[in-house]
C-alpha cells in the first residue's frame, strides 16, 4: 500500500492487452481484497500503444501516473511523485526504476547495472524518458491530445516518442530519486544479446526524431555522420577495455545505440523488441 497519500483520491486503472479478458476476475477480487477503486479496461490489440492509450482515455483526474506490469512500486512512490510535481511545477515527473537480478543472471550484468533506468539530461534538461515509472498532468496532454503512437506499440519506442512530444508542446520533466519502483529481469532479457537489440532499437527512435527534427538531405547527413563517428569512438573504446567486461560491454551497448541512430537516419525501419 501506498504511504503519505491521505485525503487523496486514488483510482487505479487496469489495461488488459491481451486477447480475452481473461485478467477480468483477478483483477475484481484484488480491488475487493485491498479496497481498492479498480477499474478494469480491456484493451485487446496485443499492442501496448493501444492499452495506455485506453489508460488515458479512462484517466479523469488532473495526475495520471504510469507503472509496468511486472514493476512494484516503493511505499511512498506515489506521494513523492506528487510532492515533487507540485514543489517543481512539473508537467510530468520521473522516477527511478531499479532492475532486480536473480542469483543466475551473468555477474558483469548485475555489476553494470545495465536494467536500471534514469533520465538522460541534454543540456540540463530532460527531452524524454519512460514511462515504467512517470507522473503526468492530465490537462496538458488533453489540451495537445497527445496519444501513444500505435504503430509503435509492438516495436517500442512508444513511451520515448510520447514524452518527447510533451516536452516539445512545451511541457517541463522533472525527476525525483525517492520514487523508486522495482523490475525484476527475466532470464531471457539477462543478456548481452537482448542488451544489444535494446539499445539499437532505442537509437533508432532518437533516429526518428533527429529525422523530424532536421529537415534536408544535409542536415539528415551531418546527423548520420556525427552518429557514424561516435559508433566508431565506442568500437575502438570497446577494444581498449577487452579485458574489462562490464566496461567493454557498456561501450558496446553505446555503440549499438549510435548503429541504431545511423540506421535509422539512412532510412532502415524500426526493429521489434517486443
Amino acid at each position: 500500500m501506498q504511504e503519505g497519500c491521505d485525503g487523496m483520491k486514488i483510482r487505479v486503472v487496469v489495461a488488459d492487452n491481451a486477447a480475452q479478458s481473461s485478467a477480468r476476475s483477478l483483477v475484481d477480487a484484488a480491488a475487493r481484497e485491498l479496497g481498492l477503486d479498480v477499474a478494469y479496461v480491456h484493451a485487446p490489440a496485443n499492442n501496448i500503444s493501444v492499452a495506455r492509450n485506453a489508460c488515458l482515455d479512462f484517466a479523469t483526474a488532473e495526475w495520471i501516473a504510469f507503472l509496468d506490469d511486472d514493476e512494484v512500486a516503493s511505499p511512498q512512490w506515489l506521494s513523492q511523485l506528487l510532492a515533487a510535481a507540485r514543489r517543481g511545477g512539473w508537467d510530468a515527473v520521473l522516477g527511478p526504476v531499479q532492475a532486480l537480478y536473480s542469483p543466475s543472471a551473468p555477474a558483469w550484468i548485475r555489476t553494470g547495472d545495465f536494467h536500471s533506468q534514469r533520465p538522460v539530461y541534454v543540456r540540463g534538461r530532460i527531452e524524454t524518458g519512460y514511462t515504467g515509472n512517470v507522473l503526468i498532468r492530465r490537462s496538458l496532454i488533453e489540451r495537445q491530445n497527445l496519444r501513444f503512437r500505435v504503430e509503435l506499440g509492438r516495436s517500442g519506442g512508444e513511451d520515448a516518442d510520447f514524452l518527447y512530444r510533451l516536452s516539445d508542446a512545451g511541457g517541463r520533466i522533472g525527476f525525483e530519486q525517492a520514487a523508486l519502483a522495482f523490475e525484476p529481469v527475466v532470464a531471457s532479457r539477462a543478456s548481452l544479446r537482448w542488451l544489444l537489440r535494446r539499445n539499437f532499437r532505442a537509437g533508432q527512435t532518437h533516429g526518428s526524431r533527429l529525422h523530424q527534427r532536421a529537415p534536408g538531405v544535409f542536415r539528415r547527413s551531418g546527423k548520420l555522420l556525427l552518429a557514424a563517428a561516435k559508433a566508431v569512438f565506442c568500437a575502438l573504446a570497446t577494444a581498449v577495455y577487452l579485458r574489462r567486461r562490464t566496461q567493454r560491454y557498456r561501450f558496446l551497448m553505446r555503440a549499438a545505440l549510435h548503429c541504431g541512430v545511423v540506421a535509422r537516419l539512412a532510412g532502415m525501419r524500426e526493429i521489434s523488441c517486443y
